[in-house]
């Protein structure tokens, strides 16, 4: 009777830990769930971070990270609700939705210089090229598929712009959180459809050098620098949806920049856009300016060897005609006359025509690391932290960070 006693209590108290154990489980499987549900996306993102290169302190090198966004990163929302006109209007939008209210995002926008330039290899593909100059500094490529109509992209991301600074490693999972704001801060990338767009510094502003922002003032949408690029990548399918998309809103640079742009697609169209007052004398007030839209077809206006060349090139002086009173103001004067003249040097390759290898060479002849060395130049935008070949047409891409063009180990290839 003892016995049968000792065994009912025993098996009485397994029910009761099975139920226990049970009720248990179903709690953290519903927590689980809604933690899930609530962060799923942004916790996949997280977890696809890594680093793909690494620093270099002898060359002032800094890591190089790739991530895959899972998820619409909210950026049609963002849309919808007309977007942001400044950079602590984007961040409460980031915290609000992607952060969910608890993780402390900063952007800010560094002084940056680079170079771009559009060609057409030997097979009959469309190319675009681009530097990104600035200094020491954590960068990352970022791929995103967001579905619901919106083009799958890679893009490049300056980690300085979500306040990761001075070329720091992502060691803490709050410092890969913070990547979670990397969609809306590309400088330059391709979509599914063979768009590619480039973000470069203008250094427009008054006399003294102090750069002023665009912040134009109209009864329009609102974007910020690097959202409008985000939109591009996301919407366009060619130049002219580009152009289209960005006629619709204000731009407004962050505080203490401002920017041009330069967009291409595989039809080997391309459109350079300009924010601009009449000249520089009376470009001092951001939200003065307005848009204007050089086509590379329909470009004269700019000059004899614009008008000639089906090709378009950038760096970061304003191409608006008349704006500058002399070449001396001009800032990347001579990057520019350089790609143009490697481009075509004897004025008969006026379609653009050159090898990836010849391309991939612009780019490193305008790498600043080599450039300032022969050019003697003192700009503060010492290195070239990336360089991306995109081909408009294959959609693939090649990334060389750090200038490291000779070591086959930091050349990154891609393809959508």
């Amino acid at each position: 009777m003892k016995k049968y006693k000792a065994k009912q209590k025993k098996s009485l108290l397994t029910k009761i830990l099975i139920i226990t154990g049970t009720a248990l489980l179903v709690v953290v499987v519903a927590g689980v769930s809604t933690v899930f549900g609530l962060w799923g996306n942004e916790i996949a993102s997280i977890c696809s971070i890594k680093k793909i290169d690494n620093a270099d302190p002898s060359t002032n090198a800094g890591p190089v990270y790739e991530m895959n966004i899972s998820g619409g990163y909210y950026f049609d929302k963002f849309v919808e609700n007309g977007g942001a006109s400044s950079d602590d209007q984007l961040i409460d939008f980031i915290v609000d939705n992607i952060s969910k209210g608890i993780l402390p995002i900063s952007m800010k926008s560094p002084t940056i210089g680079c170079s771009s330039f559009t060609a057409i290899n030997e097979k009959g593909e469309r190319l675009f090229g681009r530097n990104y100059d600035f200094s020491k500094t954590t960068s990352m490529i970022v791929h995103a598929n967001p579905g619901n109509g919106r083009h799958k992209s890679i893009s490049s991301v300056d980690l300085e712009f979500l306040g990761i600074t001075n070329g720091t490693e992502l060691t803490s999972i709050m410092q890969k959180a913070l990547c979670l704001a990397a969609p809306y801060a590309p400088l330059d990338g391709i979509n599914d459809a063979g768009v590619s767009c480039g973000i470069y510094m203008s250094y427009q502003g008054d006399s003294n050098g102090t750069v002023v922002a665009t912040d134009q003032d109209t009864s329009k949408p609102d974007l910020t620098s690097t959202t409008m690029l985000r939109l591009i990548l996301d919407y366009a399918d060619n130049v002219e949806e580009a152009i289209s998309l960005v006629e619709q809103y204000d731009l407004h640079d962050s505080a203490t920049t401002s920017f041009h742009y330069m967009v291409a697609d595989k039809t080997g169209a391309s459109a350079i856009f300009e924010w601009v007052a009449n000249d520089s004398k009376t470009d001092t007030d951001g939200s003065k300016r307005e848009l204007k839209i050089y086509r590379n077809d329909d470009d004269a206006i700019l000059g004899e060897k614009e008008e000639t060349n089906d090709f378009q090139y950038i760096t970061n002086f304003i191409v608006t005609p008349n704006y500058y009173t002399s070449d001396e103001e001009k800032k990347g004067l001579d990057r520019y006359d350089q790609i143009e003249s490697m481009i075509n040097p004897d004025g008969t390759n006026t379609e653009g025509k050159i090898t990836d290898v010849e391309a991939m060479n612009i780019l490193k002849t305008v790498g600043r690391r080599n450039w300032n060395s022969l050019e003697g130049s003192q700009d503060s935008n010492s290195i070239t932290v990336w360089s991306t070949l995109y081909n408009l047409t294959t959609l693939e891409s090649t990334f060389v960070p750090n200038e490291k063009f000779d070591n086959p180990n930091s050349i990154f290839k891609y393809k959508l």
